[in-house]
């Protein structure tokens, strides 16, 4: 790595912990929730809130837009949304002179950072809606293709209790979020915090750290960060053993439906190199593997109706199967 790599990369890492403190300002004792956030933002990718109402899901998105100098926008998904009110729609418009045209207006997902608040709340016709866009970043409206701005982000959230009237998140859809972001309740003196920030007459004042250019230059850092083949070979042995089939374990194979496909281990690869440059280390370990093996694989896993009914989970399982690779790779 070159002199100037390094500075760069110093610089960045500085401006994350700048940007880390601002959010703080904001987001008071949710500190992992705000840095997995970043971490999927760092990647180029999405994130996937999920936490009980009144957690700071909408305050962290509405936050992160500014301190990240991204246009945000806000959808609030319900059964009756449809497609076109986030991609947009043409018009038909009548001039002065009587000749009639076609304009399309925008939907709310031209811009740098969209927040889907309870995604599953709409339909799974809309929610494909979101599936291109989040995947290849451009759409098509009535034939023609139509390019978002750069960078473009989604950051959906999701209420893990009340189910009824929601439509689950279909397995592609899921697969398309880089991570998917427990939000938990905060601890005592954190909740106290909490109480004397958000009751008073002023509220704390953030401002951005970052601009669209700024973003861009540290996600292409995160990419140019080298990572150690032992790392690779750590990622390439978790997931896999994530996945049912030839070579799996017989826990694996009886217990899981559906295991994390090739995505996971990139979304594993970008995400702790994120983690490394916040932590303004030069290069990923294996704890930056432990840390973010949840975020990435939950999502992408699914457990058989017998796995259920014995009370095993799926972060129960991605647990042994951390302690049994990462303790194989740190004895080989």
């Amino acid at each position: 790595m070159s002199n100037a790599d390094i500075e760069a990369f110093e610089k960045i890492a500085e401006k994350l912990t700048q940007a880390q403190e601002m959010i703080s300002r904001r987001i008071i004792g949710q500190a992992q929730v705000v840095d997995e956030t970043l971490i999927a933002i760092l990647c180029g990718g999405h994130g996937l809130l999920v936490g009980a109402p009144g957690l700071a899901k909408t305050r962290l998105v509405e936050v992160i837009g500014v301190v990240l100098g991204l246009n945000s926008k806000r959808v609030q998904f319900t059964p009756d949304l449809m497609p076109a009110d986030i991609l947009g729609a043409e018009v038909l418009e009548t001039a002065t002179d009587g000749t009639r045209s076609f304009r399309f207006i925008e939907g709310p997902i031209f811009c740098q950072l969209l927040m889907a608040d309870e995604i599953n709340r709409a339909s799974p016709r809309t929610q494909s809606a979101l599936l291109q866009a989040m995947q290849e970043h451009h759409v098509s409206i009535a034939g023609k293709r139509r390019d978002l701005p750069a960078p473009f982000h989604v950051l959906a959230t999701q209420n893990p209790i009340e189910q009824e009237g929601t439509y689950p998140l279909p397995e592609a859809q899921l697969d398309r979020f880089l991570l998917q972001i427990d939000v938990d309740y905060p601890d005592r003196d954190a909740e106290r915090d909490i109480l004397l920030a958000t009751t008073g007459v002023e509220d704390a004042q953030v401002s951005a750290v970052f601009d669209a250019e700024g973003l861009i230059a540290a996600q292409t850092a995160v990419r140019r960060m080298p990572i150690g083949e032992s790392i690779i070979e750590l990622i390439l042995d978790l997931v896999r053993a994530a996945r049912p089939g030839e070579g799996a374990s017989r826990l694996v194979n009886t217990s899981v439906s559906w295991g994390p496909g090739p995505r996971a281990a990139q979304a594993l690869s970008l995400a702790v190199r994120a983690r490394a440059l916040m932590d303004g280390r030069f290069a990923p370990n294996a704890d930056d593997i432990v840390a973010l093996a949840h975020p990435v694989l939950k999502h992408r896993m699914a457990l058989g109706f017998a796995a259920r009914a014995e009370g095993l989970t799926v972060d129960k399982l991605i647990t042994t199967l951390v302690d049994q690779k990462l303790g194989e790779g740190a004895t080989a």
